[in-house]
């Protein structure tokens, strides 16, 4: 396996032990984000906060998924020049955002060289994890999944989730790529907030039109890679008037800061079915 491959297998647990550090869940009432929503955002560029918003409005609005309850997805991450992926079964419950996630094939980040399903359940407290069927006790595999079931969640929630408390916001310009020209909002945390000597550095590309995060930038300051050069390209699909980033393309740069024209890894969903009636009794079932 060569090095940018390498960066790949870990890439995706990485980024994400970040994130769920640098919010450690988001436990923001149903009321206040319908509160926050009650005024249409406006999009002025000028005012990069009120962007996001926008943002989070175009994607459909945290109160109209909050009204969803749940949500139920086929997951695959795949490294396709290597056929390796970690494939699973999904399921959040927005309440306390409780993480259930059940492989059928675990190749990259969990569980790579061992057979048999695998599920996680983060329960909105502390994560489970089961090999075949058994309770599995290795602390350093239970923290590991814990941050990929935090991880899940948070990529899912995204658009929402950049107007939590401690965002730092700012206007960069425009940017044209495949003749649109977006607006580049750099997005970073409050380290008051995050308790974080360095923060992570995101660069969305806000689609004028459509106000979607067509393609993002950032950074990976605990891999050492402190400027956001690590490439995302997102394409939606329209789910009962949720926008969900059903393709995620992942892109490492080359030594010279170039990107390859295939992605080195990529992440797709399917089958997504909301309001499915999960709780903590049947969310495994």
């Amino acid at each position: 396996m060569n090095k940018k491959n390498a960066i790949a297998t870990l890439l995706f647990v990485v980024i994400l032990q970040l994130s769920c550090k640098q919010e450690p869940k988001d436990n923001i009432s149903f009321s206040t984000h319908t509160k926050l929503e009650e005024q249409k955002p406006i999009y002025d560029t000028n005012k990069p906060k009120e962007l996001l918003k926008m943002v989070a409005h175009a994607h459909g609005g945290w109160a109209d998924l909050w009204k969803k309850k749940d949500v139920e997805f086929t997951y695959n991450y795949e490294i396709t020049a290597e056929n390796r992926a970690d494939q699973s079964l999904e399921r959040y419950i927005f309440d306390n955002e409780i993480s259930y996630g059940a492989y059928n094939r675990h190749e990259i980040n969990v569980f790579p060289k061992t057979k048999g399903p695998v599920v996680h359940l983060f329960n909105g407290d502390s994560t489970t994890v089961s090999l075949n069927g058994k309770l599995v006790d290795d602390g350093n595999v239970i923290n590991l999944s814990d941050f990929i079931r935090r991880a899940n969640y948070f990529w899912f929630t995204m658009p929402y989730k950049l107007n939590n408390p401690g965002t730092i916001a700012k206007y960069l310009g425009k940017e044209v790529h495949n003749n649109t020209n977006y607006d580049l909002i750099e997005v970073t945390y409050d380290a008051t907030v995050t308790r974080k000597e360095q923060n992570d550095i995101y660069i969305l590309y806000i689609n004028p039109d459509t106000k979607l995060i067509d393609r993002f930038k950032f950074s990976l300051p605990f891999a050492g890679i402190t400027e956001p050069v690590i490439l995302t390209d997102y394409s939606y699909k329209n789910i009962q008037g949720q926008m969900i980033a059903t393709y995620r393309a992942y892109y490492l740069p080359n030594k010279d800061g170039s990107y390859t024209k295939e992605p080195s890894f990529i992440q797709t969903l399917e089958n997504i079915r909301f309001n499915n009636g999960f709780n903590l009794d049947n969310i495994n079932q």
